[in-house]
């Protein structure tokens, strides 16, 4: 379905039953993203807010809310994307099959960007930032955020839309020390394309023009975030998704306007100016606190006649940025693997906060006829992931060998556990990566963007019998004596809070000396946590608590655990300490007060009343 604006796509789904409006007055502070929230957990339809108060135009979010209302929106589009996906990753298979990709061909010939500016609708009107809806999603954040920007910029050194970069990063529109309608914050991190567009600038000494797009066609967001294969542009992707060439041109300051958008914000960022920008209630499930990045001199505020504002909900998953996952796996398929020589498949454990967990399927082929199973092809394979993109920001990767079990399904979080912990050998397969960067929005490691990593790799046959309930005879020591099964082979001990390294390395040398002749017959694994039934209760919990409150080289220990050769292994179950520590960030609460003032809108007479 060709959207020419985000108002079409909003009509289209309205007339589907996918959108519902709502009437009542709404407050931007926490009030609209408590009733988004409401909504998506019950996985309800897109929202229309009518009537923000203190201000006159209208917002909607969700859009991406279910994979079914995603697909939906690209209905006509969404086979021949795939094609041309597979088309930019594997060009072979056009030779082999070239009738199979006639209609996708002719889409992607037909989704160059259209420069163009008569009667361009964005140019109906100027407002300011302070008359955009000013919409703060938790308790905490620094101020109000847009959470679906689509922010555009060129290459300085290679200028024009062919070489540009369009993404999605957060912007702060207030709060902190921002000059009202001047100026807004940037948070991006610095191996990004605007990141690199700006180091080229910085290099120069000339500012970096930076156009940012609310609104348009849903193509535009989603072409946004999509992983795309170097060298394939996100306006092209858009046109192709969209049915409908990416529209642009330059205005009279030489900032590129997306010519379809509902608002553009167009501004300029100086080479060494920063501002404090934060707190954020991130995908994590926490905030990520206050630090310096770069700040926007704002210069334009555009938009079309009756525009209509885009924005999302950040926090624990599953959020909506779930549901934008699983439609970019549903359009890329097996595109990443293939830039890995040996990948069969990996995956992003959304529950776990996305970044901190990877599953991931590797060919193990070095010596298949050698006496002793191990890993060897793998941990290569390993190495490359921890260096792939967004890939690169993971703490911990399990990663197993396809021949063991190729039915293994890699979003099967249990089965994956239990696979990798049925084979794994921790006296060898534990490689460990310190002194690292990991997420700027993860605040376990010892500073910003600095941390580590691990690899739990698992190759051969099955070597033991894991636990699907509690060992009677399983006696541990204390403090850490109180436990629960969270999974096949997988315990969770609850102690006292965390003190601090020095006090608490102290701790563990005792418990696990105290824990060497405990039988731990089909234990593999120990977690510790400030709530084992919170912890227990589910797997979403589970990875959550344990992969989001660690930092592998502070927080894992082992029973008659060693160093050999500088290389760390155990000969009893792994330990993570996933307590929470002091140097954490916040965790995401709600408002209870909003909560119970929002039940309004969902009661009898309300505007969502019988939705969920």
């Amino acid at each position: 379905m060709g959207y020419p604006s985000l108002a079409a796509c909003v009509a289209d789904l309205e007339r589907h039953g996918h959108l519902v409006r709502i009437k009542e007055e709404v407050d931007p502070y926490l009030e609209m993203a408590a009733i988004h929230m409401r909504v998506f957990d019950a996985e309800g339809p897109a929202l229309l807010f009518e009537n923000i108060k203190g201000c006159t135009f209208p917002a909607v979010s969700n859009l991406f809310g279910t994979l079914e209302r995603s697909k939906f929106m690209f209905r006509d589009t969404l086979d021949h994307i795939k094609k041309l996906v597979d088309v930019k990753m594997d060009p072979a298979s056009v030779l082999k099959k070239p009738f199979d990709y006639i209609g996708s061909s002719a889409i992607a010939l037909g989704a160059l960007p259209w420069k163009k500016k008569s009667k361009a609708p964005i140019l109906y009107g100027k407002t300011q930032i302070s008359k955009l809806p000013q919409i703060v999603n938790w308790p905490m954040d620094g101020g109000a955020f847009i959470t679906m920007p689509q922010v555009y910029t060129e290459d300085i050194t290679q200028p024009g839309i062919m070489k540009a970069n369009l993404g999605m990063y957060r912007i702060q529109l207030s709060g902190n020390d921002y000059i009202i309608d001047k100026e807004v914050g940037l948070h991006y991190q610095l191996h990004r394309g605007i990141g690199v567009h700006q180091q080229k600038a910085n290099a120069l000494g000339k500012p970096l023009k930076v156009s940012i797009f609310v609104g348009g066609p849903p193509s535009h967001p989603l072409s946004a975030v999509m992983p795309l294969p170097e060298g394939l542009s996100e306006m092209i992707f858009a046109g192709a998704l969209g049915n409908r060439r990416f529209r642009y041109f330059y205005d009279e300051e030489g900032f590129c306007i997306s010519a379809d958008a509902d608002f553009v914000i167009t501004g300029t960022v100086y080479p060494g100016e920063t501002k404090p920008e934060g707190p954020f209630g991130d995908h994590i499930g926490y905030y990520s606190l206050t630090h310096l990045f770069p700040v926007m001199k704002v210069h334009n505020v555009y938009h079309k006649k009756d525009p209509i504002w885009s924005f999302t909900v950040v926090g624990r998953p599953p959020q909506e940025d779930t549901s934008f996952g699983a439609l970019i796996h549903e359009i890329t398929g097996n595109a990443i693997p293939k830039e890995i020589n040996g990948l069969k498949a990996v995956h992003a454990v959304d529950p776990a906060g996305v970044h901190p967990l990877l599953f991931a399927i590797g060919r193990e082929s070095y010596t298949p006829y050698q006496e002793v199973e191990r890993p060897q092809e793998i941990l290569t394979i390993a190495n490359q992931i921890l260096g792939k993109n967004q890939l690169s920001l993971a703490k911990y990767l399990f990663i197993s060998a396809e021949q063991d079990n190729p039915q293994l399904d890699i979003h099967n979080i249990e089965a994956f556990f239990t696979h990798i912990f049925e084979r794994i050998d921790l006296s060898r397969d534990l490689h460990f990566q310190t002194n690292t960067t990991i997420d700027t929005l993860d605040y376990t490691g010892d500073g910003l963007n600095a941390g580590s990593k691990v690899v739990f790799a698992a190759a051969g046959r099955k070597k033991r019998e894991l636990a699907k309930e509690l060992p009677p005879a399983l006696a541990l020591p204390r403090p850490f004596n109180k436990v629960k099964l969270a999974l096949p082979g997988i315990v969770v001990a609850e102690g006292a809070d965390f003190t601090s390294y020095e006090n608490e390395e102290k701790v563990m040398e005792a418990w696990t000396a105290a824990a060497k002749d405990v039988n731990f017959d089909g234990i593999q694994l120990i977690v510790l946590v400030n709530n084992v039934d919170f912890a227990a209760a589910n797997v979403n919990n589970f990875v959550w608590e344990t992969f989001t409150k660690s930092n592998p080289a502070y927080d894992i220990y082992g029973v008659r655990s060693f160093t050999k050769f500088k290389h760390w292994g155990c000969h009893g179950p792994v330990i993570i300490d996933a307590r929470r520590k002091p140097h954490h960030a916040p965790d995401l609460i709600k408002d209870e007060t909003v909560e119970r003032k929002i039940d309004k809108i969902f009661a009898k007479g309300g505007s969502l009343h019988g939705i969920i």
